[in-house]
């Protein structure tokens, strides 16, 4: 059950999930936030993997303003490269919505809807490129009736690699496996029949490790997500086990919460670093609009890169 944490400082905390995630109240968004706030949201962030702002007065100019507070942020380029038209007057904002540029609702059987479905596994934000993603900002701009929209759902890495069986965290530990990850193999994987033309193998995969210590709070965990193609080093039988165990086993409900979008103007900050997230049943609903913006931070920890070549390149699909 949440329950409400002793505090005396300028915000308060009510936390969502035994062992992370929480509700932060008390932030004035209308203004510029104060150094010592912000400091208290870092430490909220850091403490927790994910947390949720109820009913922000952001506009999309404020929210890409609060998202730079944490670092360098990403931008929807590399999409637009490959030939999408972006919706929304800020490159730093990903349209997570289930709308076409000219702002209908995109059908179930259009292509929009089928890459939209990628979301729906859990997944961390840019692992696919050479630069991973930090911290992520999802702000709700419309959203559609209630009891016809998902929430997003998150589940706790950290713990997950702490609750491993010995035997298998020591094989990771020593074995210091480096996992693969592609942008087409999870699409490809949530929607089979779209982007025919591309097979993951011929395309650039991201290398990461697969147990790293997470920088901000020091905590050993699983950087495991829907994006991982294969583990480096050995075979695909013994690869495809083990991200099945370990996919499945970060997965498991007792390392999961699912927060709920209330209020227009909700906002949810988390770290990709150690939480993984995926949107729930009725994010793609054809009949309702659900217009969803993200802020995403370019990763600013020693793992940022993993083991590529400092590239500028990102990955974006058409």
């Amino acid at each position: 059950m949440p329950h409400k944490e002793d505090s005396t400082t300028s915000i308060s905390i009510t936390q969502l999930h035994p062992t992370f995630a929480a509700e932060v109240r008390g932030v004035d968004f209308s203004q510029e936030i104060p150094p010592e706030v912000f400091q208290e949201i870092y430490e909220a962030i850091t403490k927790y993997g994910v947390v949720k702002f109820p009913n922000t007065s952001l506009a999309d100019a404020s929210h890409v303003a609060f998202a730079a507070r944490f670092g360098e942020l990403d931008d929807v380029t590399p999409y637009t490269k490959q030939g999408k038209k972006h919706r929304l007057d800020f490159e730093q904002l990903f349209d997570v919505s289930n709308l076409l540029d000219d702002g209908s609702v995109a059908p179930l059987d259009s292509h929009r809807a089928a890459m939209n479905k990628g979301n729906s596994l859990f997944h961390v934000d840019s692992s696919f490129n050479p630069r991973r993603g930090g911290y992520s900002l999802l702000r709700a701009h419309e959203l559609p009736p209630k009891g016809t929209g998902g929430a997003t759902e998150y589940a706790d890495a950290r713990t997950a690699f702490d609750e491993l069986p010995e035997d298998l965290k020591k094989e990771l530990l020593e074995q210091d496996y480096v996992a693969c990850h592609s942008l087409y193999h999870s699409r490809k994987t949530a929607a089979p029949g779209f982007l025919p033309d591309i097979n993951p193998e011929e395309h650039f995969m991201s290398r990461h490790k697969l147990v790293q210590r997470h920088d901000p709070s020091g905590r050993m965990n699983l950087y495991i997500a829907s994006h991982v193609h294969h583990i480096e080093g050995v075979s695909p039988e013994k690869s495809k086990q083990l991200i099945d165990t370990l996919y499945k086993h970060a997965c498991d409900p007792k390392y999961t919460v699912a927060i709920e979008w209330t209020n227009n103007g909700d906002l949810i900050l988390w770290d990709n670093t150690c939480v993984m997230h995926r949107a729930t049943g009725g994010s793609f609903a054809g009949k309702y609009v659900r217009d969803m913006r993200r802020a995403t931070v370019h990763d600013g920890s020693v793992h940022a890169w993993g083991l590529n070549e400092q590239s500028s390149d990102r990955m974006g699909y058409p």
